[in-house]
């Protein structure tokens, strides 16, 4: 893959963050219908990421299984259910499959570029693309630029957009990532859906290579349903944790 370039990339010497603040509220968001298992409902407890040091307080929810959207913190508090399991790769650790080993060699016939966090009409097109081929009943489907702006620009941490581009020049793909002091976190990503292959792996292939160059132990995945199709890809990024109530435990099938 050619060398990262950088426009004020996020990417420098994390230190230990502050103690917590004090006071810290959290909300209950209202049940709706879960989007993943169906016949269920979802709730959520959210926190606004805001005060004197948002960037420690984004790390240490992160650690404790939440994850950001906009300015807010999020994680599920469903009634009577618990299969939303928050899941991170030891990227120090990870030792590719036959099949991720060719994908990740056609990650070096493109070039990543770490922008800051800003929405592009290009991005969006390609977002657009993207939810009306993979996600055409989702929230997400009819959002307009303003509401993608908002997305990706309203982030009171340490973020970056990284775009994937062939040797042409042509877009591949998009991830909003959020620096951690313990690793990258994969906010959310997008890429061509006309393309062949695996392109949402190769992004999260590229992550844990950039994490692991970068020293850092984590990448952090987001929730994953051992029950839904959807997400069963996550699962297959080892040595994989999952969080339990004894803290982080390496996952291994069938355990």
């Amino acid at each position: 893959m050619d060398e990262l370039r950088s426009d004020r990339l996020n990417e420098g010497p994390a230190s230990l963050p502050p103690a917590p603040a004090p006071l810290l509220r959290f909300l209950s968001t209202p049940s709706m219908p879960c989007p993943y298992l169906p016949g269920r409902t979802e709730r959520q407890v959210v926190a606004v990421l805001n005060g004197s040091d948002p960037v420690g307080l984004h790390d240490r929810l992160t650690q404790a299984g939440f994850r950001r959207s906009y300015n807010i913190a999020y994680k599920p508090a469903c009634a009577g259910c618990n299969a939303c399991v928050p899941v991170r790769v030891r990227a120090m650790e990870f030792v590719p499959n036959r099949t991720q080993r060719r994908i990740a060699r056609a990650l070096d016939a493109l070039t990543v570029r770490a922008l800051s966090p800003k929405a592009l009409p290009e991005h969006y097109i390609l977002f657009h693309s993207y939810q009306k081929a993979r996600h055409a009943d989702g929230a997400m489907a009819d959002m307009e630029l303003d509401d993608y702006r908002a997305m990706i620009e309203d982030s009171p941490v340490r973020s970056s957009l990284y775009e994937f581009r062939d040797a042409a020049g042509k877009l591949h793909g998009v991830c909003l990532t959020d620096r951690l002091i313990d690793g990258l976190s994969l906010v959310y990503s997008f890429f061509d859906p006309r393309l062949q292959g695996s392109p949402g792996a190769a992004i999260m292939l590229w992550h844990i290579q950039r994490a692991a160059s970068l020293g850092l132990p984590h990448v952090y995945l987001g929730y994953w349903i051992e029950d839904s199709r959807k997400m069963a890809y996550k699962a297959r990024f080892r040595p994989i944790e999952t969080l339990t109530h004894e803290g982080w435990q390496r996952y291994a099938p069938g355990q």
